[in-house]
């Protein structure tokens, strides 16, 4: 039986798959199941919409089909969780959202989640993903950078965006532990979780280890 876990990324920009598969280097272990990042050719640069979020769902849940047989484990890497249910449909195996499973890693962390959101449209998408989730008591707040997806390659300016934007969590909402809210923001962790004292969760970094977790055990 493989022990391969297919890290996907559903927007088309291969620069956050690149940025996602060196946030996940820390996860490979030798004898441990093997770690691959795929990019959705057919996904925009960007998941920033609603109709973005379901136009990636019949290819994405169409990768996956095709994937079943050489994979234990698969990751939708984008904080919307696009296609989760659906994909969830499409094997027998575990498929885990990062959105999920950065917002549950945080709680194990801390008691006040934030956020840290792309576009301000992204802070209602968050909000009703807590809720969802029935953590809603525990999220102090989502701001946004107030940058796309793509945008996010610009390493100076998204590295002060989200010191700006944690430290506001921080201070003003009470934040204790901050997410993450895009896989494009995986190259930051470590600088914005230094700059900011408490603890920062890259959610594919999350979702990759409750992925190798399941392999191990044999969920299904």
């Amino acid at each position: 039986m493989t022990s391969r876990i297919l890290v996907i990324n559903p927007n088309s920009s291969q620069g956050v798959t690149d940025a996602m598969d060196r946030a996940v280097e820390p996860l490979r272990r030798e004898g441990g199941p093997t770690i691959d990042c795929a990019t959705l050719a057919e996904g925009p640069r960007g998941i920033e919409t609603a109709r973005h979020i379901a136009e990636v769902v019949p290819p994405l849940c169409a990768l996956i089909a095709r994937e079943d047989n050489r994979s234990a484990a698969f990751i939708i890497a984008c904080f919307s969780d696009p296609g989760l249910h659906a994909a969830r449909e499409t094997t027998r195996h575990p498929v885990i959202g990062i959105g999920e499973a950065g917002l549950t890693t945080a709680l194990n962390l801390g008691e006040r989640v934030g956020i840290i959101a792309i576009r301000p449209a992204s802070v209602a998408r968050q909000v009703r993903m807590a809720r969802t989730l029935g953590i809603a008591e525990r999220l102090t707040g989502s701001i946004a950078l107030d940058m796309g997806v793509v945008e996010l390659a610009d390493a100076e300016r998204t590295r002060v965006r989200m010191i700006e934007v944690g430290t506001r969590l921080r201070y003003e909402k009470g934040a204790d532990v901050i997410v993450m809210g895009c896989a494009g923001m995986a190259d930051y962790r470590a600088e914005v979780q230094a700059a900011l004292g408490v603890p920062v969760v890259d959610p594919t970094q999350a979702a990759v280890g409750l992925a190798i977790t399941a392999v191990a055990v044999g969920y299904r």
